[in-house]
């Protein structure tokens, strides 16, 4: 055999063991990037609430929110000891298994991710056990009129300023009723769901209270009376008449 011919061969060989090695390598990224987890399986991204032992008062009201970007609102309240209201904002990162997040606040608060739920872990992201492991779960809230405080926080495009009243909405599913404060007077009614998210609202029964500091409650009361459609997260509800003009906008307040 010639030289040449020799040198080609090896050339052949030398080649085809670089493609296989080349092959085994997409493949194995292949396998890696496509493995299903809660990060790439589950819809996490929402609004997750509960209520979380305590070791001096009746428990810690939290609301926790993971957006698609990575951040976060956590809101708690300490249940029979404190009205006030705690807020932080920050980010969170997945671990490698994607199975767990952490938050970046000062506790390094460390979740595992499950359907619709999660799971409140120790330090070291281990599950809570024993008699109260029930409790370290916060559940995702479902997108819903009903069981909410809707609390009114613009109309007509400006910006409800507080009085000594708080105006309100709020919806009750079992009997379809209304009933909320218009900044002065309470008022309360029915209301009627349609496909493609129309409301309907009955004439509302008022008290007949005079409140010098409101100056809302009769522009409120028109913008109800002209509400035809609405849409809604899990934080924010939006009332639109007939040409899906926006003439209110809610926030929800899961601590009333």
């Amino acid at each position: 055999m010639k030289i040449s011919s020799v040198i080609q061969v090896l050339l052949i060989l030398v080649l085809g063991l670089a493609s296989c090695k080349s092959t085994k390598k997409v493949q194995t990224n292949e396998v890696k990037t496509t493995s299903d987890n809660s990060k790439t399986s589950l819809d996490w991204e929402g609004t997750f609430q509960g209520v979380l032992p305590c070791a001096d008062c009746e428990g810690i009201k939290t609301q926790l929110v993971l957006n698609k970007d990575l951040s976060y609102i956590l809101e708690t309240k300490y249940i029979g000891k404190d009205d006030k209201i705690f807020q932080t904002k920050g980010t969170f990162k997945w671990n490698e298994s994607g199975s767990k997040i952490t938050l970046d606040n000062t506790e390094k608060q460390i979740y595992q991710v499950g359907e619709n739920n999660l799971f409140h872990l120790d330090k070291d992201g281990n599950r809570i056990t024993g008699n109260l492991e029930k409790n370290y779960i916060l559940t995702k809230e479902k997108i819903e009129l009903a069981g909410k405080y809707w609390k009114l926080v613009r109309l007509n495009g400006k910006q409800v300023k507080a009085g000594s009243r708080e105006p309100f909405i709020r919806f009750t599913a079992e009997d379809s009723r209304v009933n909320g404060n218009s900044g002065c007077n309470t008022f309360n009614g029915k209301y009627e769901l349609a496909e493609g998210n129309r409301i309907k609202f009955s004439p509302f029964a008022m008290t007949k209270m005079a409140c010098i500091d409101s100056n809302v409650e009769e522009e409120y009361m028109q913008v109800i009376g002209k509400t035809t459609s609405y849409s809604i997260t899990a934080d924010e509800l939006i009332f639109q008449d007939e040409y899906e003009t926006t003439l209110a906008k809610f926030e929800a307040d899961f601590f009333k």
